[in-house]
């Protein structure tokens, strides 16, 4: 996240902080808070606020942003009354490039220990399946099974291939799959991770693997930032060749 979007983030989700808070706490004459009713969203404005509001305050908890929310409603009430703020433009400047940069070594420092783990779980998972009968593995570590075995020609790295595969973590986690979506996926040979382009070129059409695909010739130490995949993941793929389409 930018300086600019994670300014604009804190500064929309202290928005809808305030007017919750606003409407929260209200005193009884016995001296308990009694929560307020909920408001009504009579326009189509109203509801906009509530969604958008409700979506930043969602993204903020997501990301985990440790902030102060007495400070948070004093800073955009502040804003709002045009009244002096408690710090100036190059103190604010200089504590958010701070906290940027403080969020994003922990960030680093927690990305970098789960993917400590997954090394170690991913290890142990290859080393157990490596085992089964029917598992063969490949001098780079790809490890294939063959669920039902193909007639056709074998794809070459620059031919484009029509195939429908299942990807999953090793907790059986689905992240992406072409057979829950119906619809098979088409693409060179040569334009996929590793271990697909390996494994492709030595299928032939009509056959399904399951092929387990050691983190370097799938994402990597990087994973896919902000995505499904986290680092140092060993991924399981059923994989089913359907055509060569050129």
């Amino acid at each position: 996240m930018s300086y600019r979007s994670l300014v604009t983030g804190i500064l929309l989700f202290s928005a809808a902080a305030a007017g919750y808070a606003a409407g929260q706490g209200q005193e009884t004459p016995a001296g308990k808070s009694k929560e307020a009713a909920a408001p009504a969203l009579k326009t189509i404005e109203d509801q906009a606020s509530y969604a958008i509001g409700l979506d930043i305050g969602r993204g903020m908890v997501a990301e985990k942003l440790a902030l102060n929310p007495d400070l948070v409603i004093r800073g955009i009430l502040d804003g709002m009354k045009k009244a002096k703020p408690l710090m100036t433009d190059e103190e604010i400047k200089t504590a958010m490039t701070k906290f940027t940069e403080s969020r994003q070594a922990k960030m680093a420092e927690e990305a970098k220990s789960a993917g400590a783990k997954n090394l170690k779980d991913g290890e142990t998972f290859l080393t157990a399946n490596k085992a089964k009968p029917n598992v063969k593995t490949t001098e780079s570590g790809l490890q294939y099974e063959v669920l039902k075995s193909g007639t056709g020609a074998s794809p070459k790295a620059t031919d484009v291939v029509k195939v429908h595969y299942h990807g999953t973590l090793i907790d059986g986690k689905v992240f992406d799959s072409s057979v829950e979506r119906k619809e098979p996926a088409e693409f060179p040979v040569n334009r996929v991770i590793p271990g697909w382009t390996e494994a492709l070129q030595k299928m032939k059409v009509g056959d399904k693997w399951k092929i387990v695909l050691p983190s370097k010739l799938a994402y990597g130490e990087r994973g896919t930032p902000g995505g499904p995949i986290p680092p140092n993941a060993v991924l399981v793929f059923e994989v089913e060749l359907l055509d060569i389409v050129k």
